[in-house]
């Protein structure tokens, strides 16, 4: 490759001095291609790699790079895989390069448009700032692809990142995720920023001016945090929580996790959110767990008790003794409570009480017009009307997933006793379960058949049995006794049962 002064002198031999291309490549030592090239123009052109760059590090997993990349074409816009979790991925599978390196390799080939806006860099106090909102995400819940609803709260000096996952965007939830975020953060932040969502602003007015929600103001006044909403439409007055929720959902969330329930979902966002306390924020020193073990001292201490994150509704027991909740039908049992009763429905769970007494607990659904049975409840009136078995909707769900001992437990006594009275006496057996635990009744109810104890008493002593195993007794020490160490060793002496065959004594 020429350099600039050998251009020059290409330049100068051929428009000055006026010497040939020929003589000027025999003088200068160089082809007449190179010459050309210098004539061409006075600016060096850039240099054309023929071969590739050797990747010894990067190279082994560009394959996997690929595969990644058509895995991301498929997951949802907001919800795919980035850089750093390439990263990670790769790192975890024993790649020993740099981000950067992978990061240079991925903006080859993939183009990604600048953000052309521009923000004022913020910083914050300790536990004077935390922001909160709500995001969108994809989750295979119990076998179900659904969009789950994120509420994310950040604390703005420590970046720490509390994150919770719900079927809904509704009051009760709003005011769960913050609950459970200021356990999480170890107190309450003197101030939260939010957009200007419904469930906390009734009415937007001018400038900063807000009408909130009475509920909303209840709880802030329990927790007595300050509340600011940002300017409608301009969401990156809370860009550290905008970037948050982004960031949970491409680092938490991808690939799409498959679980058996919100708890188990749940679990999984809390145990990422601890682990991140040991990541460093980019352009900070100390990592996000250092940096809140500075700003936790500085937060509001949290209340004594939390206030119920509940909507609370006066509701009326059917003939079929359940309340209806949002055209949902949930079963109260037929023997308690009054025909006026209370709901309260949290985000995974609904309560109905008589007064202050609790009388049945059932997970929530958001679906419409369900059922939801639980068929204790309906066990006292069964056992006044056995012949309503085969038919009762509740005690028919109940069997498609009951343990099949049950079944033949009900076959063995109708076998022995009739159909009348074997059934009679396993509604009584299953009358257990309204003082014991479902899999502790299987147990006892499969003992009871192997034992062929097919009957209620027989079921009652399996279950005891069960409840109460035989003690282990400690062996006796007989140290500072040892006159009585020989006792029960001794050799036996049958002489003296000899005279009971002559009468003698």
């Amino acid at each position: 490759m020429l350099s600039v002064e050998q251009r020059e002198a290409i330049r100068r031999a051929y428009y000055v001095e006026q010497k040939s291309v020929r003589q000027i490549a025999r003088e200068l030592h160089c082809s007449r291609k190179s010459v050309d090239k210098a004539l061409a123009s006075a600016s060096p052109t850039a240099y054309t790699r023929t071969a590739p760059y050797a990747s010894p590090k990067l190279g082994p997993f560009k394959q996997r790079i690929a595969e990644l990349l058509a895995e991301r074409a498929q997951q949802p816009p907001k919800q795919r895989y980035t850089s750093p979790r390439i990263y990670q991925i790769l790192r975890a599978e024993g790649y020993q390069g740099s981000p950067a390196r992978l990061r240079g390799y991925l903006g080859s080939i993939h183009w990604r448009q600048p953000r052309p806006r521009s923000f004022f860099p913020l910083e914050f106090d300790p536990a004077q700032d935390a922001q909160v909102d709500w995001g969108e995400a994809i989750a295979v819940i119990a076998g179900v692809r659904l969009t789950i609803q994120l509420f994310v709260l950040r604390l703005c000096f420590s970046h720490l990142t509390f994150a919770m996952a719900f079927p809904t965007q509704r009051q009760e939830a709003f005011f769960l995720g913050h609950v459970h975020a200021f356990r999480f953060i170890g107190g309450v932040p003197h101030r939260l920023s939010y957009d200007n969502l419904t469930t906390a602003v009734k009415k937007v007015l001018t400038g900063h001016n807000r009408i909130e929600q009475a509920a909303f103001v209840t709880f802030r006044s329990h927790y007595l945090f300050a509340s600011h909403f940002c300017t409608v439409g301009e969401g990156h007055e809370k860009g550290q929580v905008e970037h948050g929720v982004g960031y949970v959902r491409r680092n938490f969330l991808v690939p799409i996790p498959v679980v058996d329930s919100f708890a188990a979902l749940n679990a999984h966002l809390l145990a990422t959110c601890e682990e991140e306390r040991a990541r460093t924020v980019h352009g900070e020193e100390q990592p996000i767990g250092v940096r809140w073990q500075q700003e936790r001292p500085a937060l509001r201490p949290h209340p004594a008790h939390d206030l119920p994150c509940c909507v609370t509704v006066q509701a009326t027991r059917t003939p079929y003794s359940q309340v209806i909740f949002e055209t949902n039908r949930y079963s109260v049992p037929v023997d308690r409570g009054a025909s006026q009763l209370t709901l309260r429905a949290y985000p995974f769970q609904v309560e109905i009480l008589d007064r202050d007494q609790v009388l049945a607990r059932h997970p929530r659904s958001y679906a419409r017009e369900q059922d939801l049975f639980d068929p204790l409840h309906y066990l006292p009136l069964l056992e006044q009307r056995p012949g309503a078995y085969e038919h009762a909707k509740p005690i028919r769900r109940w069997r498609e997933t009951w343990p099949p001992c049950y079944s033949a437990l009900l076959e063995r006594l109708r076998q022995r006793d009739g159909d009348g009275p074997g059934l009679r006496m396993f509604i009584a057996v299953l009358q257990l379960h309204q003082h014991h635990p479902a899999p502790l009744i299987a147990q006892a109810i499969g003992e009871a058949l192997e034992l062929g104890a097919i009957h209620l008493e027989g079921v009652r002593l399996c279950l005891h049995q069960l409840q109460t195993p035989d003690a282990v007794l400690p062996s006796l020490d007989l140290a500072q006794q040892p006159q009585l160490a020989q006792i029960g060793t001794q050799p036996l002496d049958l002489t003296c049962y000899d005279q009971l065959l002559t009468g003698g004594l």
